[in-house]
Formats: C-alpha cells, sequence, structure tokens
C-alpha cells in the first residue's frame, strides 16, 4: 500500500516530489494519456519500487499533479492576492501574470486549464479536484475585492464574486489566445478589459 505524504520522511518527501515533479512536466509537455508511469521513472530517475511505494497507480500519480501545478500556479500569486484592494494592486497583479506568460515565452498556456480539457469530461474526480482549484484562484482573487468592497473603493452594489469571476475567465481566455499567437497582446487587452470593468464600478 502506498504511503501517505504525511508520513514521509525528508528524503521520501524529497523523492515523491521528485517523481510528482516530473509527471508534471511530461503531462504538460505531452498530455496525460501520452504520459506512461515508465515515462515518469525514467524522467525522475526513480525505480518501479519506488514509484508504487508513494502511488498506488497512474491515477493516484495525476491526483498529485493536479495539487502540483495548481499550488505552482497559484502560490507564486498569494503575495499579490493580499495588496489586491487597490486598483494599483490589481494592476500589479496583471503585470505580473503578463510577465509570467513572457518568460514563459507564451507555450504551454495555464498548467491547470490544460489538465481540465484533458481530464474533466472522463474523470470525475479529477473535474471536481481542478473545480477547487480554480475556486481556490478565484476566492484569492475575490479577498482583494472584497476588502475594495468593505473600504468604500467599490460601490456598494458591485459584487465581488462576479467580478473575481470575471477576471478569472477574462486571464483564462487571454492566456489561451497567448498561447496561439506567441505574444502577450491578447492577455494584456483581456485584462485591461476585465479592469476597466472592475473600475467601473469604483466610487468615483
Amino acid at each position: 500500500m502506498p504511503i501517505k505524504p504525511g508520513t514521509l520522511t525528508a528524503k521520501g518527501q524529497e523523492t515523491r516530489r521528485r517523481i510528482v515533479a516530473a509527471a508534471a512536466q511530461l503531462m504538460f509537455d505531452s498530455g496525460v494519456a501520452a504520459t506512461t508511469v515508465e515515462d515518469v521513472r525514467l524522467r525522475a530517475g526513480v525505480s518501479n519500487s519506488q514509484i508504487y511505494h508513494y502511488f498506488a497507480d497512474k491515477t493516484a500519480l495525476v491526483r498529485a499533479v493536479i495539487e502540483y501545478q495548481t499550488n505552482a500556479v497559484i502560490e507564486p500569486q498569494e503575495q499579490l492576492f493580499i495588496r489586491l484592494d487597490t486598483m494599483a494592486g490589481l494592476r500589479e497583479w496583471r503585470d505580473f501574470v503578463v510577465g509570467r506568460v513572457r518568460e514563459l515565452d507564451y507555450r504551454g498556456g495555464c498548467p491547470i486549464a490544460a489538465l481540465t480539457h484533458q481530464l474533466a469530461e472522463h474523470d470525475e474526480a479529477a473535474r471536481l479536484q481542478l473545480a477547487h482549484s480554480f475556486a481556490r484562484w478565484s476566492a484569492g482573487l475575490r479577498s482583494g475585492l472584497v476588502a475594495m468592497h468593505a473600504n468604500g473603493t467599490l460601490r456598494p452594489d458591485a459584487d465581488p464574486e462576479a467580478l473575481a469571476v470575471t477576471l478569472l475567465a477574462s486571464l483564462q481566455g487571454g492566456l489561451l489566445l497567448a498561447q496561439l499567437n506567441r505574444e502577450a497582446k491578447p492577455l494584456e487587452v483581456a485584462l485591461d478589459s476585465a479592469l476597466a470593468f472592475v473600475e467601473l464600478h469604483t466610487v468615483s
């Protein structure tokens, strides 16, 4: 039976992390279906027994990859979420995500969205896990908008939940078009339009 992550030694945690990181990169580059456990074993430089020491099967590994990619995408933004209580803070977040896409040369799109496209229609457990990932992302954006609402920057009739969904949806569409066109402009336009919509809800 595979060992639970919380019971691992430091060495075990590092080995498990290396396996998941290898699987995440392979699934991002080649897709979930095309990535085999053997591919992961070779990429991570571990044995079959080590793989199955931590994961019962490929499905369990995919679950770990979803968690890994969710953390990789959202955790770098958390330092910005706490400053989203002003339009300046929102623009700082916008600049961060555009800069990140430029660093990646506009390739790959959103790792969480990529997993969603591949898994949501035929793996209900994965769909629910990915929905939770996007809910966590939306909650980070919403927290700043709720603060803007509380401090009087947003009008009383503004809906922070709806505005957070608008920002996240604009980000996802912009990421897809930036990936297709290999340029930042579509993402910049999508986010700037979303921020302009938020600003329409601010107190003049």
